[in-house]
Parts: C-alpha cells; sequence; structure tokens
C-alpha cells in the first residue's frame, strides 16, 4: 500500500480510478466495435472471437435439428457446464487441423486439485506432504512452477472468514505446501499474498488507471461499456466485476496456459518496470494477458484485485509474519538441514506450552522484520535457515535499509504521564510538527533519508545531505540517527506541518530551495558499524550530543528537560512552553534500564485492571508492553525497539485533554447539507479500520469543527462525477444510505465526548457487544492527518480499548468514596 507521500501524489496528478471511467461512461453510446455484429457482416469481415461466436450459435442450431452430439464442438452454458469428454481432445486437433475453428470450455480449464486443498484446517493436522507430492507432479507437466490457483485457494478460504486464526491457519498450511513442494514460489507469493511488489523503500507503482482495467474487461470478457457499469453499480468492486464476467464467458478460443505464482508476480513487476514512450500500451498487453490466462472467476478476481491494488483477504503484514514463523516451525525445503517441529509432538502440548513456542518464533521472525523490512532477504534466509537466533544476524540491521521506527503511547494528559512513570529518571523532549527522518551515512559518505512510512526521501532533502560531512564528528565513519525535520525561517523560528508541505517531493536543487529546514536530532541506533539498539535511551543519545558537531538552525538537539514525577510544575512548564512554540506537544521517554524486583515496587504496574492509569494504551498486539505471570507488567526498558508502542515512549499533545482522547478517522461518504450547508457535504461518515478484515467500519457523522472554507474544499474534492466520488463500496460496513460514497484516502483527526454502544454502527461489533457497534457521542474535526496513511487509521481492536477504559473509569468514579 502506498504511503501518504505517495497517495499525495496522485492526487495531485489523478490517475483515472475505475469507478471514474464507468461513471464517465454513461452519456457515451456504445461503441461500434462493441455492438452484435450485423447479419449482413461476412465472415471475412468478422473478427476471430465474433466468428466463433457465430460458428458456435451456428453448431448449437445443427445440434437442436439433429438430436445428436457434435464432437468437434464442445459445449459450455452460462450455468455451468461438464468438463470436455475425453475424445474431446481428439476432435479439436481434428478440426485444427481441417481450418475449422475450435472452442474450449471456460469452466472446463480450472485446476480443480487446487482448488480442493483444505488449507482452512489445523495446521497440526493439515498432511501437507501428501498435497506437495500431488502438486508437484501436477505442476511438473506444466513448466514446474506453483500454480497461481493454488495461492487464489488460499486467498478464497482467507476471504470467507472474519477469524485471525483461520486466516493465520490458512496462510501457515499453503505456505507450507509451497515450503516442501516448490520453494522458489514462496518469496513471489509473499509479496502478492501482501498485496505488495517491493520494499517500502523502493516501492514500486503499478501506475494502472481504471481505463487500462476496463479495457480488459472489454477486450477479454466481450462486456460493452454499459454492462461493464451496470456490473460495478452493482458490486462496488473490480475484482468481483471480473468474477461475474469471467462466470459469464461460456468459452474462450484456445485452453489458457496456467498462471503461475511466479508469472503473475513476474507480470506485476515489468508493469510497474515500464517506463516512457509507449509504456502505456506495453501495461495494457500485460493486463490483457493476465486476464486472458486466468482459468476459473476465482482467479480473475484477486489477479483483477491484485491489479487494483485492493486484495480484501485481512493478510496484513503482522499476519504474514506470523504465518511466515509457523510455516516454517513445521516445514523446510528438500535438502534443508534445519529442524522443524513434529507435528504430533506440537499437538500433544498444552495450549500454553505450545503458544509459548509460537510467540518465541514469531517474535524472532517479527524483530528481524522490524529491522530490516524486505521479504527479499528475509524469506530467501528463512528456506535456509528456519527460524532461528541466525536470522536476527543475517537479517538485522543495515545501513541504507531503514528499520521501523519505534512509537510512542498516547497519554491522555501530564498527570496520567508522570503516574505511570513514577520512581523513574526521564526526559521531555519538544514533539516538533514536522517529519520524521531517519538518516543513514555509511564509510564512503553516501546518504539516505528515510520517513517514517520507509520512503525514500534524499532526494527530497539535499540540503540535509549536504550537512552530513559537518555534523560528522571526527572518529564517527557510519551511522544511523533519527531526527524530525522542521521548516525554519530565516532567523530559525519554527513553521508549521504545512509550510514543510509546500517543499517539493524530488529533484530538489541546493539553490532553488525557497523553504529552509532544520533537522532536530533525538537517537542515534548505529555507530561505525555496531547496533545499538539495545543500549540504554541515556547512553545512546550522550554518543549522538558527543560525536555530532550542531550547526544552528540546520542541524541540533531536541529541546529536552531531564526530570523525575516528583517535578511535576517543572514538566508543565516545559510543555506550556513546547505548544506555545509550535509544537504538538511533549515526548517522555524512559531514560535507563530499571528492572522491578519481584514484581513489587513502585514500578511494579497492575495490568489486570485496564482502567488505571498505569494500563497499556494499545493491545499486545499493537505492541503494547509485555506482562509476566500473575499480571505484573516487566519493567519499562529504554532500550529502542523498532516497530513497537511501548510505555518507555509516552506522547502528550496539546490536542490531548482529561475529558476524551482523539481518533485517526476515515471519511467515507456524505449526505447533502441543509440550510446554510446545502451547497457542502454535511454531515460526513467516518470509519475505522477492521484489521481483521482490511475492511472499514462506520463508527459515526461528523458535523463540528469545519469551517465554511473547509467545507469548500471538501465539497471541491469529492465533487459528484470525479474519481474521488464512488459506487457503494463492499469494504465499508454500514447500512445507511449516504448520498454520496467517498474514495477513502484520507485520515481525520477527531475528538469526541464519549464512546457508547450503537444498534447504527458497525465499529468493533464483536469485540464488546455481540449485537451492537461502538459509535461516537459529539465528535468534532480537529485536522487532516496529512502524514497518516489510511492503513494507519485507528482501529476497531483500539476503539474498543478505549471504550472499555472509560467503562472502567466509570465504575471506579462510581465507587469512589465521597471527598
Amino acid at each position: 500500500m502506498s504511503s501518504p507521500a505517495k497517495k499525495r501524489k496522485r492526487d495531485a496528478h489523478p490517475t483515472r480510478s475505475i469507478a471514474s471511467f464507468f461513471q464517465g461512461q454513461t452519456a457515451k453510446k456504445v461503441e461500434v466495435a462493441e455492438q452484435p455484429s450485423h447479419p449482413e457482416d461476412t465472415d471475412q469481415n468478422l473478427s476471430d472471437e465474433a466468428l466463433a461466436r457465430k460458428l458456435q450459435a451456428e453448431w448449437n442450431d445443427e445440434h437442436e435439428a439433429e438430436s445428436t452430439a457434435s464432437a468437434s464442438v464442445i459445449r459450455s452454458e452460462p450455468s455451468g457446464a461438464a468438463s470436455p469428454h475425453a475424445d474431446s481432445d481428439r476432435e479439436q486437433k481434428k478440426a485444427r487441423a481441417q481450418g475449422v475453428l475450435s472452442l474450449q470450455s471456460s469452466t472446463g480449464t480450472e485446476d480443480t486439485i487446487s482448488l480442493s486443498v483444505p488449507f482452512d484446517h489445523n495446521p497440526l493436522v493439515f498432511n501437507s506432504r501428501k498435497y506437495a507430492e500431488e502438486l508437484r507432479a501436477q505442476w511438473s507437466a506444466q513448466g514446474g512452477n506453483a500454480s497461481y490457483a493454488l495461492l487464489t485457494r488460499a486467498f478464497v478460504l482467507a476471504n470467507a472468514t472474519t477469524s485471525r486464526i483461520k486466516i493465520v491457519d490458512t496462510l501457515v498450511n499453503f505456505l507450507r505446501v509451497l515450503i516442501e513442494g516448490d520453494p522458489s514460489s514462496v518469496l513471489p507469493a509473499v509479496w502478492l499474498a501482501t498485496n505488495s511488489i517491493s520494499p517500502p523503500y523502493h516501492e514500486l507503482e503499478l501506475g494502472l488507471g481504471g481505463s487500462s482495467i476496463s479495457k480488459a474487461f472489454k477486450k477479454i470478457y466481450g462486456l460493452n461499456s454499459q454492462g461493464l457499469k451496470t456490473l460495478y453499480d452493482r458490486l462496488g468492486d473490480a475484482g468481483d466485476v471480473a468474477f461475474e464476467a469471467k462466470k459469464r464467458q461460456s468459452f474462450t478460443l484456445i485452453k489458457p496456459k496456467p498462471l503461475s505464482i511466479k508469472s503473475v508476480y513476474q507480470s506485476l513487476r515489468k508493469i510497474a518496470m515500464s517506463k516512457g514512450s509507449g509504456s502505456q500500451e506495453a501495461k495494457q498487453r500485460i493486463v490483457e494477458k493476465l486476464l486472458q490466462d486466468t482459468r476459473g472467476a476465482e482467479e480473475s478476481r484477486y489477479v483483477v484485485r491484485t491489479l487494483v491494488q485492493n486484495l480484501r483477504i485481512g493478510a496484513v503484514k503482522t499476519t504474514m509474519l506470523i504465518a511466515l514463523a509457523r510455516a516454517f516451525l513445521l516445514s523446510k525445503p528438500d535438502g534443508a538441514s534445519f529442524a522443524v517441529r513434529r507435528q504430533e509432538d506440537l499437538a500433544r502440548l498444552k495450549k500454553e506450552e505450545l503458544t509459548e513456542i509460537y510467540s518465541n518464533a514469531e517474535e524472532l521472525v517479527k524483530a528481524s522484520y522490524a529491522r530490516h523490512p524486505s521479504y527479499d532477504d528475509i524469506v530467501p534466509c528463512l528456506l535456509e535457515i528456519g527460524v532461528s537466533e541466525e536470522l536476527l544476524l543475517r537479517c538485522g540491521l543495515q545501513l541504507h535499509i531503514p528499520l521501523m521506527p519505534m512509537l510512542g503511547s498516547i497519554t491522555r494528559d501530564l498527570s496520567e504521564m508522570l503516574t505511570k512513570l513514577q520512581g523513574r529518571d526521564f526526559t521531555c523532549e519538544f514533539k516538533y510538527d514536522g517529519q520524521r527522518a531517519q538518516v543513514h551515512c555509511d564509510e564512503t559518505g553516501k546518504v539516505s533519508i528515510f520517513s517514517r512510512h520507509l520512503e525514500q526521501m534524499t532526494e527530497k532533502y539535499p540540503d540535509l545531505v549536504s550537512l552530513v560531512p559537518q555534523i560528522r564528528g571526527e572518529g564517527v565513519s557510519s551511522f544511523i540517527l533519527e531526527g524530525e525535520v522542521v521548516a525554519v525561517d530565516l532567523i530559525g523560528e519554527l513553521q508549521t506541518f504545512q509550510t514543510l508541505t509546500n517543499r517539493a517531493k524530488k529533484n530538489v536543487e541546493l539553490g532553488e530551495i525557497k523553504i529552509n529546514v532544520c533537522l532536530f536530532a533525538f537517537d542515534l541506533m548505529y555507530l561505525n558499524g555496531t547496533p545499538l539498539l539495545d543500549r540504554p535511551l541515556r547512553e545512546r543519545r550522550g554518543l549522538l550530543r558527543s560525536l555530532f558537531v550542531e550547526i544552528p538552525n540546520r542541524f541540533t538537539w531536541v529541546k529536552s528537560l531531564d526530570a523525575t514525577s516528583a517535578d511535576s510544575d517543572t514538566v508543565l512548564d516545559f510543555f506550556k512552553d513546547a505548544t506555545e512554540k509550535k509544537c504538538e506537544g511533549i515526548m517522555v521517554k524512559v531514560l535507563d534500564n530499571a528492572p522491578v524486583a519481584n514484581g513489587t515496587g513502585p514500578l511494579a504496574i497492575n495490568t489486570m485492571n485496564p482502567s488505571t492509569p498505569n494500563s497499556p494504551n494499545t493491545p499486545a498486539e499493537a505492541g503494547g508492553s509485555k506482562t509476566s505471570k500473575g499480571g505484573r507488567r516487566k519493567a519499562l526498558l529504554s532500550s529502542y525497539e523498532p516497530d513497537k508502542r511501548l510505555e518507555s515512549w509516552l506522547k502528550v499533545k496539546k490536542d490531548y485533554s482529561a475529558s476524551s482522547e482523539t481518533l485517526d478517522l476515515i471519511p467515507v461518504a456524505g449526505w447533502h447539507g441543509s440550510g446554510r450547508k446545502a451547497k457542502w457535504w454535511s454531515p460526513i461518515l467516518l470509519a475505522v479500520r477492521n484489521p481483521e478484515t482490511g475492511g472499514l467500519q462506520a463508527v459515526t457523522k461528523c458535523m463540528s469543527g469545519f469551517s465554511d472554507k473547509f467545507y469548500q474544499a471538501n465539497k471541491d474534492k469529492y465533487e459528484e462525477a470525479t474519481p474521488n466520488v464512488i459506487s457503494r463500496p463492499s469494504y465499508v460496513e454500514y447500512n445507511g444510505e449516504p448520498d454520496v460514497w467517498f474514495e477513502p484516502q484520507e485520515v481525520w483527526e477527531t475528538a469526541f465526548a464519549d464512546i457508547t454502544l450503537s444498534p447504527t454502527y458497525p465499529a468493533a461489533i464483536g469485540l464488546v457487544s455481540d449485537e451492537r457497534g461502538l459509535s461516537l457521542r459529539f465528535p468534532r474535526f480537529l485536522k487532516v492527518r496529512e502524514d497518516k496513511s489510511i492503513d494507519e487509521a485507528s482501529t476497531s481492536d483500539y476503539l474498543a480499548l478505549l471504550y472499555r477504559k472509560q467503562s472502567e473509569r466509570a465504575r471506579d468514579a462510581e465507587g469512589a468514596d465521597p471527598v
């Protein structure tokens, strides 16, 4: 999925979505070439497909008249016909030898073996070796590579459930069959299942517009413009349109060569790397070839969903990493020397013992990916050495490959923060309103700069690149440091994030820079070939400030204050100073490691009661602190933990208040306003992400916090008959009927009074109540989160967590002694 910067670039030069293409066809007449052939057309004037259809009709008439079967024709009705008879191939060859066009049943080409594998069974009873051997025999007759039909089978089963356990089991068993049957297809399968084709720092964009897909639909499936629009209006998903169109296709001119997992992945890379003159035509041919070669409606559905980058199987990054860890615990390629677990042995373990084995493997794979986020490197290592400690050495921290940043937990206010860190030494830092940057430099002086989303930003900041030789002190040969890039004026006064966004993104020349920036460094993760992630923050910060050279208004340290929970007044003054200087608030970080003896003392935090101020703000799977036996949380560490959101880093922002949290929500629909707001969209329907399904769940309507200027800009952005307004999407859960549906592309920070159970909104349904979802009372728009993609919007899990905390606080308040 593209990062926010990529999305903004596409917004500035939008490619037409498939929905917009359909909308544009309503006023057009169907082209003559798409209309049925006229009676006076001769065979010589007909295309091969039209001639085939004409011959099919004639042969059908002959068959009805003579009441005998025509051996040279394979019949296939729209409702589904039987597979060709055993002698059909001989008859087709005879027909071709006589120069007669032969037809092939569309439904008879499906890979029935792959489509019957029960990937959703428990991995501890699933016989991966049996299926791998059967499939390998089949693949050997088709070139030796694993078929795309097998991946389609996994997609179908994953899409058929909302159970995260079932999705993981399906992916685990699918990967095991590939590991044992065709190890070379594991890597492309992982890329395809995660809906991407390259690491985020080398992101390749397919660059396909809606017109490319719709043209392919017309050519391959014989649909006309109106039929295509009708299908899309009814189904709302390009993949579902392909599914229906393929089902209706009664025959193909030739039996397609089976798609393989490798061939689909390689086709996507060819599309992404096609540049320059003639590239669009080349991309179009690849798309059409992919659709032509699909063998069945489900293959068509998922090829198209892959092309439009909306796979919708719930296989988010974490799910795939878990699946890889478990798969390599149970299976290995032929000839590999690493040890695997026997299914029978694992099946005999207690649930807690099995969970521990799984968790240890998963943490190794997740930690490796967080330090080295590239399947191109991790999957080959797993195929060679399996899940072992060596994985962290081979796929650990590496220069010019960004590590995933550590994240901070949210606190409602300063008092909650002080309570959480009671008895600890911590540092408060200005939380600047800028762009987080990770700067890499090697011994040769090569510099790479990455965003929070691991995007390459080196071209965007040539002024920062030019600073590196000046800031690198004596004895520093290589490093990875982290800081915040902030727009500043000529005298060093901080500017807003919006000012920074006006800076060009690529091809920036030093002499043409009009918006100056300063890098405020706050962490050092790598120095002279040595990773520093496990060192305490105090030590990392000391190395940063002693070995690097400040340059006023261009490179310096974040403003900070070291304190303890006893320094509440000093911390409050520091927070006020930060907000007055255009900062978002402050970050508070634990400085030293301090283990807790026997789970007692001021640092032993009880997590059994999520309402206490010391409870984690994020679910365990989102990176919350681990707990030891007895419900006592392990001591907070001051190490740098990539891709984790821990309470050793806390953020207090000026928008937070003791009365409510904020949520990052996605605008998905709107209604025509009334009265003064009749010309705008008001209210706006907002949604949270469902991390299990990949879909969106409506949570509230918002009509507060908008200025007239924003209303107008929003109406212009989501103008009807533009690509930003779409048909009803199947991936948004909501039973109401808004006037328009928006293409999900923004994240809005939203405040609210409290969270309530709702019979209307489906957000987090099943997490708190089986019958009702959750909604927000008195939602208020705060701002557009331009630094966040929709993949980083608040989840239904987090909404449910906030509701439970709110309920616990209410119960505590009721039970409190009167003052």
